[in-house]
């Protein structure tokens, strides 16, 4: 690409515009020095300061100024460019500049905000900046960005709540969807439960609906027992590879895809008496108990939470654990579904009496009594009044807590009323772990009473062990189809936790559910439909338009060794007929790993280029 020379005749004519940003870059940076000493600097034609850039009336002065001044180049000095670098590009293509004829130096991150107390020094650093963001400036050239076409078809990996959320919102704005699902049988894990959070539904009748809807939706082709066996291609255009138990591979080609193929909850192998003694079962295993209904008379039940997590197995807070308990451990305070002891099947076998559940007050039933707090204990902490009556099902309920995570209102709102059904709330703390054993053939608890500083022990019937819900097994595998990454604790890692909260770092590939992290079901429905939001965008355009933020080889100098190739993270990369290395513009991120790695100096980046760089290294060198 032919570089600027900046002859006379096509001197760059450079603006810039410093912003205040408020107190947050104005409170410690001089902005009016700033701006006096950027109108000093060579090719700069005009230098304003803003007290907000990205207002209104900061916009429109960029365009006026580009008009009256005749910029061709215009730098924004402000905050984060992850945020507001598209909206000042945006402004420079509405007054008639070239997109990539526009610079951001940020001088908030990487200036005041780490400055604070050095107003003197932070100013000069400023200076420096801008003068850096000078120099690269006059050596931008304009790019067009290259439009792909997309295949209006959308492949979801996964059948749980989230995979067919997504599944069917997208087939709902009527483009066709691949659902793939290992399982022989929609519902991923839920269907495994007993009962859900805020609804008297089992998870089974909760869920059935959405099932019945995808399996009547035309636009949806579900592929059962199946799983994703090859990923070839890019945004808009993926060449997928759907293999099944012994069935003939089958070939689909999608525009977009979600991985939605959620989690599994730990296995506490060795940890208090799991596998050891028959009547300590994980929370899941009380779940599959209570729909078989076969869960043995009960008097005393303990759960105890962070079984394998926050250290023990896994590092993180699986988040919904603690809600989970509190669901279960009402039910059982409640007897709901005659849950406890025999069945009436079994009853009138057995001439059984089956006592029904003591009638609820008319005041635990209204909204303000249930937003009663408990004054003076600390959550967590032992409700003692829990000792004083027994909830109305007869069976004490004790739920031994590292502290309590109860997120959100209505989770509160569950909290106190478990507490109001006489549920304990025991805390104890990791140096001191409850230890359950079994002396003279009945199972106890033994743990150290914060309180009291000393140990207990309680008689119990069953131990519930709330384990956290970790990656699936074969999540290595899909992240490695797909070229997506893992986070450290072997979810999905997504783009950015606030700004891509259901993107990946590589276009056209988005998540959702429990396989990013522990998620209730209200969350993995509400971010279902953000991924099905976001993977609808390019199918419904029809095309993708490429950032120009891309390599260019030299097929001059490319020797065909294959470095570039195995290095890239986007696999953007292939050799073509003659062995010479191309570029797929639209999966290519303009990383430059290619350009460090290659041995012949083959490729360069556009809009980042040597010439570039170089200049804004040397006026970082330069004395002021």
């Amino acid at each position: 690409m032919p570089e600027n020379t900046s002859t006379e005749k096509e001197k760059p004519r450079i603006g810039v515009f410093i912003c205040h940003c408020g107190s947050n870059i104005g409170g410690f940076v001089d902005v009016k020095a700033v701006t006096e000493y950027a109108s000093t600097l060579p090719d700069v034609a005009y230098a304003a300061d803003n007290l907000y850039t990205c207002a209104e009336d900061g916009l429109n002065n960029i365009k006026d100024s580009i008009k009256e001044h005749n910029l061709d180049r215009v730098i924004v000095s402000s905050c984060t460019p992850r945020t507001h670098a598209p909206l000042f590009q945006r402004t420079c293509e509405a007054a008639g500049v070239n997109k990539y004829m526009f610079t951001f130096v940020n001088i908030r991150e990487h200036c005041s905000w780490v400055h604070m107390k050095e107003k003197e020094k932070a100013t000069q650093k400023a200076k420096d900046l801008v003068r850096m963001g000078v120099a690269r400036a006059r050596f931008l050239e304009p790019q067009e960005e290259t439009k792909v076409d997309v295949t209006p078809t959308a492949l979801v990996v996964g059948g749980g709540v989230s995979g067919m959320t997504a599944a069917l919102s997208l087939a709902n704005m009527g483009f066709p969807v691949h659902l793939v699902e290992k399982d022989e049988e929609l519902g991923g894990f839920v269907k495994n439960l007993h009962g859900l959070m805020m609804t008297t539904k089992s998870a089974n009748e909760t869920i059935k609906p959405l099932i019945d809807k995808v399996n009547a939706h035309k636009n949806i082709t579900q592929h059962l027992n199946s799983h994703v066996a090859s990923v070839e291609g890019f945004i808009g255009n993926y060449d997928i590879s759907i293999g099944g138990d012994g069935a003939e591979a089958k070939e689909v080609k999608v525009g977009t895809i979600i991985v939605a193929t959620g989690a599994v909850p730990l296995v506490p192998e060795g940890l208090f008496g799991y596998k050891e003694h028959p009547n300590v079962i994980t929370s899941t295993e009380f779940e599959e108990l209570c729909n078989k209904k076969e869960l043995p008379k009960l008097k005393s039940v303990a759960f105890i939470q962070c079984v394998g997590a926050r250290g023990q197995k896994v590092s993180y807070c699986s988040r919904v654990c603690c809600n989970v308990a509190i669901k279960s451990a009402i039910n059982i305070a409640e007897n709901r579904d005659n849950m406890l002891g025999v069945t009436e099947e079994k009853a009138a076998e057995t001439g059984e009496v089956v006592e029904e559940p003591a009638a609820e007050k008319k005041a635990e039933e209204e909204g303000s009594d249930r937003r009663r707090r408990r004054r003076g204990r600390g959550r967590g902490d032992e409700d003692e009044a829990g000792e004083e009556a027994a909830p109305s099902s007869g069976v004490e309920v004790t739920v031994f807590n590292r502290d309590v995570m109860s997120y959100g209102v209505e989770h509160e709102l569950e909290f106190n009323k478990a507490r109001e059904k006489r549920v304990k709330f025991v805390r104890y703390l990791p140096d001191n772990l409850p230890k359950v054993s079994v002396k003279d053939g009945k199972l106890e608890v033994g743990y150290f009473h914060e309180t009291l500083k000393m140990e207990r022990t309680m008689p119990v019937d069953l131990v519930i062990l709330s384990t956290p819900l970790v990656a699936q097994p074969d999540a290595a595998t899909l992240s490695q189809l797909l070229k997506v990454p893992l986070g450290q604790d072997g979810f999905f890692q997504e783009a950015h936790v606030k700004l891509r909260p259901v993107d990946f770092a590589t276009d056209g590939v988005y998540v959702c559910g429990t396989c990013r992290g522990p998620a209730d079901i209200s969350e993995a429905v509400s971010q279902a439909a953000a991924a099905a939001s976001r993977a609808s965008i390019p199918l419904a355009n029809g095309f993708v338009q490429a950032e120009a933020l891309t390599s260019i080889v030299d097929e001059t100098k490319c020797t065909g060794c294959g470095t570039c190739v195995e290095t890239c993270p986007y696999s953007a990369l292939r050799k073509n007929e003659e062995g010479i290395t191309e570029v797929i513009v639209a999966a290519c991120k303009g990383c430059g790993c290619c350009g460090a790695t290659c041995p012949e100096g083959a490729i360069t980046m556009t809009h980042y280029t040597d010439q570039q760089l170089l200049a804004e290294a040397k006026a970082a060198l330069e004395e002021v």
